[in-house]
């Protein structure tokens, strides 16, 4: 199952936005408490719960400066996925990201996940346009 956010449009540099993405430790701020329990993160490396996947994780896999973070789940994940944030930048003050999800669930699984799974995107991408980032 492949899900894409809508496009974001956030006005910052892509450069403070990716320096702010590359490190786990500033996620915490950008997810919803209400989805999110068990947070525990450093630079490379996050685990969470979310429901009503159960219990994740999440590492950098690769990085593109300014352009793209590549994610994958950690070992002890319930599911196994990859996860790219993906930045344009089309001038100092316009950005734009797009988060791509790749899940391999069971049928019934997916049934069950896509539609929370979207919305987290979606959620996300309003996030990171509310966060700005401003003060990094």
């Amino acid at each position: 199952m492949k899900l894409e956010s809508k496009v974001g449009k956030i006005e910052n540099t892509d450069e403070r936005i990716y320096n702010f993405l590359a490190d786990f430790n500033n996620f915490k701020h950008l997810l919803p408490p209400d989805k999110i329990k068990n947070w525990q993160s450093d630079d490379s490396s996050c685990s969470f719960t979310v429901d009503p996947i159960g219990n994740t994780g999440v590492r950098i896999v690769e990085k593109e400066p300014y352009n793209l973070i590549k994610l994958t789940n950690l070992e002890e994940s319930n599911m196994n996925f990859n996860f790219w944030v993906q930045l344009k930048m089309l001038s100092e003050t316009d950005t734009r990201i797009k988060l791509t999800l790749e899940a391999n669930l069971n049928p019934m699984m997916q049934t069950m996940a896509k539609k929370p799974l979207q919305d987290f995107l979606d959620k996300l991408v309003d996030q990171l346009i509310k966060y700005n980032f401003q003060v990094i």
